[in-house]
């Protein structure tokens, strides 16, 4: 087993020695215990595969929008046990990205709505700064 210092970890894992550390504090990733040439307790900690894979599996579920406490929920879960568990709380994921997604659609149409109108004529106030006082455009 090729064994790695919290460094190289986190280089492996695409963060920084202190997210790696801020992971280990919410319960995300074990700690390791120092190791030494005399033994447990004085030096350097190692970390192995399984926390690279783990590190990695953090990340990609961040990307997808989970939580961290999600995350650490599906940590939790028996891949072989858990399957109705993790599909509810992909599907609830979805879900969010799909109503966030639907927000930004409609905030981009409105702010093209508004572009096209500040285009359209020089004369008078502009519809983006009046809409975005409150005032009708």
């Amino acid at each position: 087993m090729k064994s790695r210092t919290i460094a190289i970890l986190a280089r492996e894992g695409g963060v920084g020695v202190e997210t790696v550390r801020f992971y280990q504090r919410r319960g995300l990733l074990p700690t390791p215990e120092r190791w030494s040439r005399d033994g447990v307790g004085t030096g350097v900690r190692r970390y192995g595969e399984e926390d690279v894979r783990r590190l990695r599996f953090i990340r990609s579920a961040q990307t997808a929008g989970f939580t961290l406490e999600q995350i650490k929920e599906l940590l939790s879960l028996d891949a072989g046990e858990d399957r109705a568990r993790a599909h509810e709380l992909a599907s609830e994921r979805l879900a969010a990205l799909d109503k966030a997604i639907a927000d930004l659609v409609e905030a981009r149409t409105a702010l093209r709505r508004l572009a096209g109108a500040c285009a359209s004529t020089d004369q008078g106030p502009c519809p983006i700064i009046a809409a975005f006082q409150g005032e009708a455009a």
